[in-house]
């Protein structure tokens, strides 16, 4: 079938254009709107769209991640059970900064128990529970170093807090990152025994 030309659009067609135009929105989110999807950390809402699955109809967030430069479509109806969200806001991103602040906690346990629970809370899309991974996998020059593992998962940890935290105040990644870096090492510093005159002159 021909598409009518412009002079003979109907108003509805015209009125069902311009309503394409506009930022749609589904469940509480809406186009170019940037959202955490748990197992991939802060994307960005493209577009709505509808598609033909099984001869019914999908509605689907088309969610960008464009630091993994992956599309996701998730459907609409199920963006609550995924545990997809908004953004955190600032009290949020300000108990996360808090949170390094704090003495790692260190469970008595084999590493791949501990690992398994890290990697539950990098995908958890909290970013309180991130920010506890980040702490308590921190290494301060004067401690040793991480092992390969755990690099990986400081890493992994470390750039999705960046990302939230750059998209929430709308500043570049790398910035957020150094404000991270820059709590860890005060905290580190804070930390450190202070060093008494007769200690410092035994070890001259």
């Amino acid at each position: 079938m021909l598409a009518n030309p412009p002079e003979q659009q109907t108003k509805s067609e015209k009125q069902r254009m311009a309503a394409q135009k506009k930022p749609q929105q589904r469940k509480g989110f809406r186009t170019n709107e940037y959202v955490v999807y748990p197992a991939h950390g802060v994307g960005r809402i493209v577009s709505i769209e509808t598609e033909e699955v099984a001869g019914a109809s999908l509605e689907l967030f088309v969610i960008n991640f464009e630091h993994d430069k992956m599309t996701l479509r998730v459907p609409t109806e199920k963006s609550e059970s995924v545990g997809m969200r908004k953004l955190s806001g600032d009290k949020i991103v300000k108990k996360a900064l808090d949170t390094l602040k704090g003495r790692a906690r260190i469970k008595r346990t084999m590493w791949s128990r501990r690992a398994q629970e890290y990697e539950a809370k990098i995908n958890s899309g909290d970013l309180v529970s991130v920010a506890e991974v980040v702490r308590d996998l921190y290494r301060s020059e004067t401690q040793p170093e991480q092992s390969y593992s755990e690099r990986q998962l400081y890493e992994a940890a470390l750039d999705r807090m960046s990302r939230e935290i750059a998209a929430v105040q709308k500043i570049d990644e790398g910035i957020a990152t150094s404000k991270i870096d820059e709590v860890l090492s005060k905290t580190a510093r804070a930390a450190r025994p202070a060093v008494t005159p007769e200690a410092a002159q035994a070890a001259a």
